[in-house]
């Protein structure tokens, strides 16, 4: 990739603009973006799915594979990190010397003539992303926003809105949301994930302090004053032009939680800020740290002059991103649930989530570990997190980008777990067909992690349905 890349708008406007991968959710949000300003789009990837039928409705020229011949008469390429060096398009644009950009850079464009906020964090970006685009939504400044997962209530997951404000998630995985340069940002927790890319905690904080140190002058933070890495993170910052707002059930945050109360189905609890009493935060989607979430959104609204009223109005229309705890549907009185969480900490509260709305019924858990490098790294850490649900059947590691390592399987969780607490099973027909056996009325099935498993669903339905017919 060519660096030192800059353009406005007005620039990109002129271009025949080619996306590498342009199913990808970060990448499909970008180009949909540019298609509603009226850019001239086209783009690949290695096979069809709605994503790439509703940007086809939307004006983009699609190929399904990829090819040299694909690049056409293109003037700008921009490639999905997903995208290897032997990819036949990326070695054809370097060829003919096709300016490259990389998927952050392409959307910090879009955000360089707007207010942009920049949701990060090792946990929760997404969600806290669409509440935040949400919120605001509810107070009538229609953003413009792009995020890593689908919006509910909308089914989309970037907008090209009329208002002056851009949300964007900022994901930490590969350093790249350091082109992004916003005018505020939001920090939901730090800790070591994405093994693959950063040694340690060290080389964690190192990143997200080049993050606090890339937005703008005179702006703002939004941290979690309750996050021991956020604590960390702040003790090592200089700058003394940023406004930092931080939130979180401690009294010496300046937006801060009370009176929690976690019903099976939705979250309620009491918003202060500085002492004053704001009023009652009630969500429809359910867990602790999603009312924390709603509060980082709602500090962060708040900072930029969001109405205190519509903006806990927003929260309570909020129903939740796709693959974040998403009810797929319940058969025979079995809930199955889709959730994406794919880290530890994660699996620890989807599993406490999935726990308290199961009630008396069983949490039983299909999960697949994502990578190879994540699985080695938190070998013990998932076998006691997933020891949370009654049972769990574990398939083999969804590899993402990664080769396999040597010795590191899914087998490695299991030995750490009780042997009548555990089943490794790598075949997906024959989870189905052991959880729908195993499943009683009551019981919740909750696929877990960030592979195909949120394939499964469906199927596990459509057999509770045969069963319970």
């Amino acid at each position: 990739m060519k660096s030192g890349l800059n353009y406005k708008l007005s620039e990109l406007a002129q271009l025949k603009i080619h996306f590498i991968g342009i199913g990808g959710a970060g990448m499909s949000g970008i180009a949909r973006i540019m298609l509603a300003k009226g850019f001239s789009i086209s783009g690949s990837d290695k096979s069809d799915s709605s994503t790439l039928t509703a940007l086809k409705a939307l004006g983009a020229k699609i190929y399904i594979g990829h090819a040299a011949e694909n690049l056409a008469d293109a003037q700008l390429v921009i490639i999905s990190s997903a995208i290897t060096e032997n990819n036949p398009e990326l070695a054809e644009a370097k060829s003919r010397g096709i300016p490259i950009a990389a998927r952050a850079v392409a959307l910090a464009w879009l955000m360089s003539e707007s207010t942009s906020v920049a949701v990060a964090g090792t946990h929760g970006k997404t969600t806290t992303t669409a509440m935040l685009t949400v919120v605001l939504q509810s107070a009538g400044l229609d953003p413009s926003f792009a995020i890593g997962g689908t919006i509910n209530t909308a089914g989309i997951n970037a907008h090209s809105g009329s208002g002056s404000i851009f949300v964007a998630e900022a994901d930490e995985s590969d350093g790249s949301f350091l082109a992004y340069k916003p005018t505020g940002a939001i920090i939901t927790n730090v800790e070591l994930d994405h093994v693959d890319h950063f040694a340690d905690e060290e080389a964690v904080y190192a990143v997200f302090e080049d993050f606090i140190s890339s937005i703008k002058d005179d702006g703002f933070l939004v941290a979690c004053g309750d996050d021991p890495g956020v604590k960390t993170l702040l003790s090592r910052i200089t700058r003394t032009d940023l406004k930092i707002y931080l939130y979180g059930k401690g009294s010496s945050n300046d937006f801060r939680i009370d009176q929690i109360h976690l019903a099976p189905n939705s979250s309620q609890a009491i918003i202060s800020i500085t002492g004053r009493k704001v009023g009652e935060l009630n969500l429809t989607v359910v867990g602790e740290h999603n009312l924390l979430n709603a509060l980082a959104a709602f500090a962060a609204a708040t900072a930029m002059g969001g109405s205190e009223e519509k903006l806990l109005a927003g929260l309570k229309a909020f129903t939740g991103t796709r693959r974040r705890f998403e009810l797929k549907g319940e058969v025979g009185g079995v809930k199955v649930i889709d959730d994406y969480g794919h880290h530890p900490t994660e699996v620890v509260v989807t599993l406490k989530a999935a726990r308290n709305l199961a009630g008396t019924g069983r949490v039983i858990v299909i999960f697949q570990p994502h990578r190879y490098s994540r699985t080695a790294a938190f070998t013990n850490q998932f076998s006691n997190s997933l020891a949370l649900a009654d049972f769990t059947y574990l398939l083999e590691v969804y590899a993402a980008s990664e080769k396999p390592i040597a010795g590191v399987s899914s087998l490695l969780i299991a030995r750490g777990m009780k042997s009548e607490q555990v089943k490794f099973e790598p075949s997906m027909l024959q989870v189905v067909s052991d959880v729908v056996e195993m499943a009683k009325s009551g019981d919740l099935i909750l696929t877990l992690g960030a592979g195909d498993v949120s394939s499964l669903g469906d199927p596990i339905l459509q057999a509770l349905a045969s069963r319970f017919a």
